[in-house]
């Protein structure tokens, strides 16, 4: 069906003490979208926030779990079902600790990493065929418990860049449901053919 919707979910934990946080990041993105289109979350009997939407062209509802990040996957299976959303058209926005911080990385389907967010939904829909915005966070100085870190807020040389980050993570999201895979791959990991 050409106007299928997509599902777009930014992981992060409810309460306004972890807002600032690492692991929030993918509430972040999910903020930016909402503001792009003027859309303003709203509670949804699906234990989650959402915004319905038309973004880049393409129907769009855009989800915030109300529950903590290990239980994200009932919200998502919920709002799958509800707007009747295949799995190829979810899409999750995520922490990364794997990963350099503000570097983006795109990929459909795979393994959670360690990611409790990511295992949870994985297990809720049923298997892990769902696309995966992963917004890097870098890893933990010297032997901080990565727990512990996710849960902190950004440096402030982190936050000097964040904005900046946030908008090309939504650029992201954005050349993924309107070009697909492949290309948003191409666009956005070029800086990888620079490195040694």
């Amino acid at each position: 069906m050409a106007d299928e919707p997509w599902l777009i979910v930014g992981l992060g934990n409810p309460e306004p003490q972890y807002a600032g946080n690492r692991h929030n990041v993918g509430f972040m993105v999910l903020d930016v979208l909402a503001a792009r289109v003027g859309g303003r979350f709203k509670a949804h009997k699906q234990q989650a926030d959402a915004v319905e939407c038309r973004l880049a062209g393409q129907r769009a509802i855009l989800g915030k779990p109300r529950t903590y990040m290990n239980e994200s996957g009932g919200p998502v299976a919920g709002l799958r079902d509800f707007f009747g959303v295949p799995i190829d058209h979810i899409l999750v926005v995520h922490d990364e600790l794997d990963i350099d911080y503000g570097v983006l990385r795109v990929k459909q389907g795979g393994g959670d990493s360690g990611h409790n967010g990511l295992r949870s939904i994985t297990k809720s829909l049923g298997g892990p065929g769902y696309a995966r915005v992963r917004f890097g966070i870098g890893r933990p100085p010297g032997r901080m418990d990565p727990a512990a870190f996710v849960l902190k807020n950004f440096s402030g040389a982190e936050r000097n860049d964040l904005g900046i980050n946030l908008d090309q993570a939504a650029d992201v999201v954005e050349s993924l449901i309107v070009e697909g895979l492949a290309p948003t791959q191409t666009r956005y990991h070029a800086d990888d053919r620079n490195r040694p």
